[in-house]
């Protein structure tokens, strides 16, 4: 294994729960559900719908005002926070010579937040789907990421914690992993073992 490929959102990082509101928690109940996003939401990260747009459907969907959802939004990007065990992991990995990428699906809003963050000086390349026009699943992200940085698959690793992904990463020949969002200590220390035994 010479190349590791990170999803963000539950693998690298989370909203902090002891910080954030539980009225953000609650209003975003279903991008932690393990169903299908709502497909405003997907257009959100595949960049083809903008802030207010969604805004408008997202409040739709939860009933509530699109001040309030808007306002929830952009506020709860605020929250997220590098999870320690990934961001340790991520460090060694990279003192043991590894190639590290990012693959997620993420809107601008998040990107440009997220891309502030320490943890984000070890990756050497990303795909992020807002810069793309495409979303996992889809095969054709897969396959960008390994032609843009000129990947073997057999010898990529794909790292993400939902399930559909990590599955639609093994049909293009890249290695999965399902990552635990619920205990990423767990899954951290199987990748230890995996890859720097």
């Amino acid at each position: 294994m010479k190349n590791i490929v990170f999803d963000l959102a539950g693998v690298v990082v989370a909203r902090n729960e002891e910080r954030c509101p539980q009225e953000i928690m609650d209003y975003f109940y279903f991008i932690n559900s393990g169903e299908p996003m709502p497909e405003f939401w997907d257009d959100y990260d595949r960049g083809t719908r903008e802030t207010d747009s969604v805004a408008e459907a997202l409040a739709a969907f939860r009933g509530s005002d699109i001040e309030t959802a808007k306002r929830l939004m952009l506020s709860a990007i605020t929250y997220q926070e590098t999870i320690p065990a990934t961001a340790k992991l991520i460090a060694d990995l990279k003192s043991a010579d590894y190639r590290l990428f990012v693959l997620s699906n993420m809107s601008k809003d998040y990107i440009d937040f997220l891309r502030q963050m320490e943890v984000f000086k070890h990756f050497e390349g990303e795909v992020v789907s807002c810069e793309v026009g495409l979303i996992k699943p889809e095969k054709e992200i897969y396959t960008l990421l390994l032609e843009r940085y000129n990947l073997e698959p057999e010898q990529t690793m794909f790292i993400d914690d939902r399930k559909q992904n990590v599955e639609a990463a093994a049909e293009v020949g890249i290695v999965p992993f399902h990552f635990d969002r619920c205990n990423p200590e767990k899954s951290c220390e199987q990748l230890r073992c995996i890859l720097l035994k």
